[in-house]
């Protein structure tokens, strides 16, 4: 039990220090006119909660309301002052509920029965209670409530989504993990098997963990919004991986990516989308970026997720935004085509771009790149792009390009494989492969090969996809989100494995397309 304490009081330690960095890249909010106020005797408070409220001056007359979680051993006021949502409240009017946790380690609950249920009687019901109380006193809107959170408070988003997707719309999770996965049964707080990534399901069990914590549940569930760094090292990256296979089953929706682009250098965008071409699950992998999340920038986007960044919710906004100009094939290989433009203007904001191959809409985007993959080789395409804002004003499309794809594979590409094995035991061992792309080109797909030379057999990936039993011949490809590795970049993904005898490191063998 002591030594239990000294693992958590450590990890916590490493929290402290790491959500420091945060609050420093970060920054905190420009001065504003209003303040942030804690409030007493909100309600059902079973975990003895602290509640703050931030209400911008200029707040809406019905106002969206974002509950905004902190990490272990921060606080609410700690969160209000480290990150950009409060002076983005001020911007756009919406109200932020900052709490606070009370107990010694503070850290939110996500690992017991009572919390990962409708209706428990612990920390979620709390922050229930805060929301409805907004609602009461602020005449907050309950059709516009949203969550957010880093680390602890990144699981607890993921948490809330799954208690309660009666009461929120949408969720943004920094450097969280799956709903159910930092569960225990002993009455302890930390699951280190989930924190190191050693916890993987298949998309339908991770969903029916979140249908079962609301079994009677029919309505719409929430969207949710993903990112984490690809070197994190806190709460694994493997992590990121199986949130995207939750949250896309608990949606209905395949675990491939309706859209893949690169909004900015280091950040890998997937979203997958429903029919309607709405993104229900929104997902951003940084790379080399370590439990350092959300930096600046990063909350303005998940607010645009939200749809918070529309001071009036977008009604009466009739104008479309201009029609995009400088479209451009910036590279072609025997299967993809990387296509790039300049980005629109639009009297309120651009939501994002419709993409047209031969007449029909492949993607949307939210950036002003995207590479079309799945083509067939030495084969002429033609692509357009149109712009489209929150109202749903879309404009005309652009002027056409062709792009003709080569007629072998790579255009330029090139990869190296590089294996390393991570922790051994008496006959089991988890490795990485990092996988790097060192041709002039983008790739947009990835494939791993190598032959053991001993018994070695692997029993799960992450990452990856692993095709046949694991041993002898192994062949893993990229996942749905980290096929796009830019020139110059890379990606990687990692496995759990049995072995008797000598466990001889294979060769690796690596392909992009």
């Amino acid at each position: 039990m002591r030594s239990g304490r000294r693992v958590v009081a450590a990890v916590l330690a490493m929290l402290a220090y790491v959500t420091a960095a945060v609050s420093g890249v970060a920054g905190a909010p420009e001065a504003q006119a209003a303040s942030l106020v804690q409030v007493t005797n909100f309600g059902y408070n079973p975990t003895n909660l602290q509640m703050y409220e931030y209400v911008p001056a200029s707040v809406q007359a019905h106002p969206p309301i974002l509950l905004a979680l902190h990490y272990c051993t921060g606080s609410g006021p700690a969160f209000y002052s480290g990150t950009e949502f409060a002076s983005l409240a001020d911007k756009y009017g919406f109200i932020v509920i900052y709490p606070s946790v009370t107990r010694s380690y503070d850290c939110w609950d996500v690992s017991s029965a009572s919390s990962l249920t409708h209706n428990g009687t612990n920390d979620p019901a709390g922050l229930i209670s805060m929301i409805q109380y907004i609602e009461q006193h602020n005449n907050g809107d309950a059709s516009r409530v949203y969550v957010t959170g880093a680390s602890s408070g990144g699981m607890a988003t993921d948490v809330m989504l799954g208690d309660y997707p009666d009461v929120f719309k949408a969720g943004a999770a920094f450097m969280g993990v799956p709903f159910g996965c930092f569960a225990t049964t002993d009455g302890s707080q930390w699951n280190s098997a989930c924190a190191q990534g050693q916890i993987t399901k298949t998309p339908q069990q991770w969903g029916d963990l979140v249908r079962a914590a609301y079994p009677g549940f029919t309505g719409t569930r929430p969207r949710m919004q993903l990112w984490h760094g690809t070197n994190d090292t806190t709460l694994s990256y493997v992590n990121f991986g199986e949130e995207i296979k939750q949250w896309t089953n608990v949606a209905g929706l395949s675990q491939t990516p309706t859209t893949t682009d690169m909004p900015q250098s280091g950040w890998t965008h997937t979203t997958y989308a429903d029919t309607s071409g709405t993104a229900q699950v929104d997902a951003y992998s940084i790379a080399n970026t370590g439990h350092s999340l959300p930096q600046a920038g990063m909350a303005a986007v998940a607010v645009h997720f939200f749809g918070l960044d529309q001071t009036g919710g977008g009604g009466g906004d009739t104008t479309p935004p201009s029609v995009p100009s400088g479209l451009a094939v910036t590279g072609v290989t025997s299967s993809s085509a990387a296509l790039s433009w300049s980005a629109s203007t639009d009297n309120v904001g651009v939501a994002g771009y419709r993409v047209y191959r031969n007449g029909t809409q492949v993607a949307t985007t939210a950036g002003t790149s995207y590479t079309d993959s799945g083509l067939s080789a030495s084969t002429q395409y033609t692509y357009k792009v149109a712009a489209y804002d929150a109202a749903g004003n879309v404009s005309a499309q652009s002027a056409a390009v062709t792009a003709t794809t080569s007629a072998g594979g790579g255009g330029g590409g090139g990869c190296t494989a590089t294996y390393a094995v991570t922790n051994q035991w008496n006959n089991g061992f988890t490795a990485n492969v990092t996988v790097a792309n060192t041709g002039t080109a983008p790739g947009t797909g990835w494939k791993v090969t190598w032959t053991w030379g001993g018994s070695q057999q692997i029993t799960n990936v992450w990452n990856g996809v692993l095709s046949g039993t694991g041993a002898g011949s192994v062949a893993v490809t990229n996942a749905g989100y980290n096929g796009s590795i830019p020139a110059g970049g890379n990606t990687s993904f990692g496995f759990q494995a049995t072995y008797s005898g000598t466990n001889t490191a294979p060769t690796p063998i690596c392909t992009i397309s």
